[in-house]
């Protein structure tokens, strides 16, 4: 770990001390923890833009099956089937 030093505005230290006391953990450790939030939200997102993975998203219904596929081959017409 590498030792920083920043000036942060007292009101923000002191809800950093707030929430750190009410959890019962050391206000370093809190802000260690927002900062690698930070970084999970917003610098890796804005590196990976040239593309996700299929993952990286929540499932989404579309509906019912209208017609169960009975082979491999039904299924292959039906994803390239251009009519």
């Amino acid at each position: 770990m590498k030792t920083v030093h920043l000036e942060i505005p007292e009101p923000v230290v002191e809800e950093f001390e707030a929430f750190a006391e009410q959890t019962q953990r050391e206000p370093s450790a809190v802000m260690r923890e927002a900062l690698e939030l930070y970084r999970d939200e917003r610098i890796r997102p804005a590196q990976q833009k040239r593309g996700t993975s299929i993952l990286d998203h929540e499932p989404v219904s579309v509906g019912q099956i209208l017609r169960p596929w009975t082979s491999r081959a039904e299924m292959l017409e039906d994803f390239f089937d251009r009519d």
